[in-house]
């Protein structure tokens, strides 16, 4: 098998080098066994070959679900501009798995850095995707549920609902962070891939918990083809078919007293994703701002690695399934 990256990730030595420190920590008495076997296997996961074709939005939900028992763990980033204010670098982590055929939980962990002002952890968010019908279909529904504990000082904007405005994140951390907000987002996800193309539409609502706040809308679309459809003879990093790109375009409709675009935000992003046959995805995307409410640019990218059978390597690990 062929190195990933060759020389900006030597798998295989970075491999060596964290199972060696997990021994010795182990002979130390600072790991239990079984957390030493359990590191040891994903540590082996990482350089497995494997295939999976990821689209490229960064807001956009389309209705592919995570592979049964596959764990998938990506680091996102956004860049923001902000007027009135200092720019901001959001990050956030995920890690999504794949319980059934119908049915993907995940895990993320926000934060950000306002430059000039602090890095602070802004909170998590538990999200789960049901796949309402079983096979391919004209439109492919899935409903998406998510509970959000997160500060007022959150600026991942990994959705826009509402009428969530530039100036909203302007407010300096030591004051947004007073702000706690405990969230129920609902999602209707639709979904078609045809000769190639994958179009997408999410509408959301959301309300916040605490508080009488009332409901928020907000929507995101998209649309994504690979470059190549047909695969090579053999594999490798840099062929068409690897490279998918895309655009999407999201924003806010108000909240149930003021339904409709008065005071809101939109985006529009060009995407791309590049997927390694070893099972790594990186994505990039490019918002830009459609009116004034609007943050002037939000840069994005990403990384994304898949780790197949993850859930049966759990369970060798601690006496379940053979």
């Amino acid at each position: 098998m062929t190195p990933v990256f060759p020389a900006l990730f030597p798998t295989h030595l970075a491999r060596l080098d964290l199972h060696s420190a997990a021994a010795e920590a182990s002979r130390r008495g600072k790991l239990p066994r079984r957390l030493l076997i359990l590191l040891s296997l994903v540590f082996v996961g990482v350089a497995l070959p494997g295939w999976a074709q990821e689209n490229p939005y960064i807001v956009t939900y389309d209705h592919y679900l995570e592979e049964p028992g596959s764990l998938e763990v990506e680091y996102f980033s956004t860049f923001g501009t902000q007027r009135q204010g200092n720019d901001f670098h959001a990050f956030w982590a995920e890690f999504e798995y794949g319980a059934t055929a119908w049915w993907t939980t995940e895990l993320y962990l926000d934060g950000q850095t306002t430059f000039g002002d602090s890095t602070i952890f802004t909170g998590f968010r538990l999200e789960n995707r049901f796949r309402l019908l079983q096979r391919e279909h004209f439109v492919n529904p899935v409903l998406y549920v998510e509970y959000e504990q997160i500060s007022g000082a959150d600026k991942i904007l990994k959705e826009v609902e509402g009428h969530d405005v530039e100036s909203d994140y302007a407010v300096p951390n030591a004051i947004a962070r007073r702000a706690h907000n405990h969230e129920l987002e609902l999602k209707l996800l639709l979904s078609k891939t045809f000769k190639g193309w994958n179009i997408a539409e999410n509408t959301l609502a959301a309300k916040n918990l605490t508080g009488g706040n009332p409901w928020e809308f907000g929507y995101a679309i998209g649309a994504s083809r690979p470059l190549a459809l047909k695969a090579s003879a053999q594999r490798c990093n840099l062929c068409r078919e690897n490279f998918i790109a895309g655009v999407e375009m999201y924003g806010g409709l108000g909240d149930r007293h003021s339904f409709g675009l008065h005071d809101t935000s939109h985006y529009l992003a060009p995407v791309v994703a590049w997927n390694l046959p070893s099972d790594w995805t990186l994505r990039l995307s490019a918002g830009f701002g459609l009116n004034d409410n609007s943050h002037r640019l939000l840069l994005r990218w990403g990384v994304a690695r898949e780790f197949s059978g993850f859930g049966e390597m759990i369970a060798r690990v601690f006496g379940g399934r053979k």
